[in-house]
């Protein structure tokens, strides 16, 4: 019953979404005010060109510690190399995704286009379903 299910069923489609030079008080902000741990960090023309974390924010937590000033924009800290997804996806296959990896949320690709976000959670909310 499990194996059924995609991470389509689960994803996030709604993305909250930045781009490389947003200043990081405003991402951080942003991951804060919409209870995200991360966001696909996109180009013009909504292409991924990485993903912004909590895991990126502690070391900016971590080198304003150290300078005594925070500032930079999304770009300079970003996790460039992207783990994603396709839709299609069994859930299954994404738990194992998951328990390979620190990462906490994957991009979902669908035809080559970003189409949505699924983390641990949705893994979480899947497994619920079926009880």
């Amino acid at each position: 019953m499990l194996a059924k299910i995609t991470v389509a069923d689960y994803m996030s489609k709604r993305l909250v979404t930045l781009t490389k030079d947003t200043e990081i008080i405003d991402a951080v902000n942003k991951l804060l005010d919409h209870k995200i741990t991360s966001a696909p960090v996109v180009d013009q023309v909504g292409r991924l060109l990485g993903m912004f974390s909590e895991k990126d924010v502690m070391s900016i937590v971590l080198e304003t510690a150290y300078n005594q000033s925070m500032g930079g924009k999304v770009g300079d800290y970003m996790t460039k190399e992207i783990i994603s997804v396709d839709g299609e996806s069994s859930i299954v296959d994404l738990a194992e995704k998951f328990q390979q990896t620190s990462v906490r949320s994957f991009p979902v690709f669908e035809d080559n286009e970003l189409v949505g976000i699924v983390s641990r959670t949705d893994v979480l909310r899947a497994l619920a379903s079926i009880h």
